[in-house]
């Protein structure tokens, strides 16, 4: 199955919701490439970066999964480059 490399922007505005946000990354952490979090104190929030290699359907489930969890805002980027040719589409 074709895989494509996407960046999920997460915006934490609630520091109940880390733990199952941290859940649901551990769930998808076999497609996980690399992750950054950012506390931002004088806003109250967090902002975290995951980037991922996976099919289509799986950054889906996950962005879906996260979009569900109370006060997270998220966000998810595609690239256009194909995995069989490292090429644009």
């Amino acid at each position: 199955m074709e895989t494509r490399i996407a960046l999920v922007g997460i915006i934490v505005e609630n520091k109940d919701s880390a733990q199952r946000i941290n859940e649901i990354l551990h769930e998808y952490g076999e497609h996980i490439i690399g992750r950054m979090g950012i506390p931002y104190s004088k806003r109250g929030i967090s902002v975290i970066s995951v980037v991922m290699d996976a099919p289509n359907d799986v950054i889906s489930a996950l962005s879906g999964k996260l979009g569900m969890v109370p006060h997270v805002n998220i966000k998810t980027v595609y690239s256009k480059i194909s995995e069989t040719t490292g090429k644009k589409d």
